[in-house]
């Protein structure tokens, strides 16, 4: 097993501090989830209706890498992520105070738009600071942070939205980036901070040259078609899941908040035995191995005849989808180390987008077909995809 990196102090306090970022990102992007049926029963609207305060941000987040990554190399990757993380808090605000759904529709599409920047121009930070042996171990540590944002926004979104209201929880989301923002701020004028800029042009046809450079590497290709299918699959299936706990095991939204926060137990797991799986299971193995167990637990969630069987396959979907998605993240930051940032925000973007189309068109699948055959066919799907992914992968790009 490779040594560990060693890392400076200032960029260890630097990373920390993106984790961070990328929990209220995360926290932000996942907090609605729980939410869908009480915000379509205060607007009046059916569950599918009021999926946009989803699909919204999942467009406007993935839509905007198109920018932020060759901003990020132009100008500084920390840089871009402190200010947007201040802007981001204006977003969330904004959903809090959201008079109708339209307005909150509009809202999260403002919040995804700033909230965009952080995660990917995290990873491509990493991705220029750490060398690519030690990368995935280090960049699923730093998604510890995303993790448990998503863990805050699932469990919290439906622990806060049964107790007090769902506008309470944007607010507090607007209160911890600006905090998270202050302290970005402060880390970058501290003696040893490096974040590098480049020269690049940013004019329209240089990046369009850029865009197809990319695209004509058969690596990049498979990766980012690999990643927009799982977050089809994936998000199409798993957005949906409160709702169907909610709906045929008759829970209030605390209840349904809990059990998919256990999402994030697995998930942490994964980070904590990342080194270990690496090492026994390779890339390839991962990501077989990490669509085959999402694929058993969403038919495990479609067929459980009780609630309390919900647990562990929420739990063991988290550490699945892990194992898949964090071996794509660094084949990610190493299909253009030229321009890391171009290239961690273009795979960002895929995946974004597909997470929006997979919500919209599984939303009304559910509806037509119920919750259970969506969750069998999406774990279906994202089994046969790790095992394309493993199989055609290539060696270390």
């Amino acid at each position: 097993m490779p040594a560990a990196p060693e890392l400076s102090p200032s960029l260890l306090r630097a990373i920390a501090l993106l984790a961070l970022g990328s929990f209220v990102s995360a926290a932000t992007m996942r907090v609605a989830d729980p939410l869908l049926p009480q915000v379509a029963a205060e607007f009046q609207s059916s569950v599918s209706q009021a999926s946009i305060i989803v699909t919204a941000f999942s467009i406007a987040y993935g839509v905007c890498q198109l920018v932020y990554g060759p901003l990020g190399d132009r100008y500084g990757k920390y840089r871009l992520v402190a200010i947007t993380m201040l802007l981001s808090s204006a977003g969330v605000i904004a959903c809090a105070l959201a008079p109708d759904l339209a307005a909150l529709g509009a809202a999260r599409l403002l919040s995804g738009a700033t909230a965009a920047a952080i995660i990917p121009l995290s990873m491509a930070f990493i991705g220029d600071s750490v060398p690519y042996e030690h990368r995935q171990a280090v960049i699923a540590r730093f998604l510890t942070g995303q993790i448990l944002g998503m863990t805050f926004g699932q469990i919290f979104g439906g622990v806060l939205g049964e107790y007090l209201d769902w506008r309470a929880i944007f607010l507090l989301l607007g209160l911890i980036y600006v905090l998270a923002a202050a302290a970005l701020f402060h880390q970058m004028r501290r003696p040893g901070m490096i974040d590098p800029r480049g020269s690049d042009s940013l004019r329209p046809s240089v990046l369009a040259a850029r865009y197809a450079d990319l695209l004509r590497r058969p690596h990049a290709r498979l990766v980012l078609a690999t990643v927009f299918t799982e977050g089809f699959l994936f998000f199409g299936g798993f957005a949906y899941v409160g709702a169907f706990i909610a709906h045929d095991f008759e829970m209030n939204y605390a209840q349904v908040g809990m059990i998919l926060g256990v999402y994030g137990v697995g998930a942490i797991s994964y980070a904590l035995l990342v080194k270990r799986l690496v090492f026994y299971l390779g890339e390839r193995g991962l990501a077989i191995c990490g669509g085959g167990l999402v694929a058993l637990c969403f038919i495990g969630l479609a067929l459980s005849p009780v609630w309390q069987a919900l647990v562990p396959a929420t739990l063991v979907t988290g550490f699945g989808f892990y194992m898949f998605h964090n071996t794509l993240q660094t084949n990610a930051t190493q299909m253009a180390p030229e321009a890391r940032g171009f290239a961690v925000s273009s795979f960002a973007c895929a995946f974004f987008l597909g997470q929006a189309a997979g919500v919209a068109i599984c939303g009304h699948l559910a509806e037509a077909y119920g919750y259970r055959a969506v969750l069998i066919a999406t774990g279906l799907a994202l089994a046969a995809l790790g095992f394309i992914f493993g199989r055609t992968r290539p060696g270390r790009p």
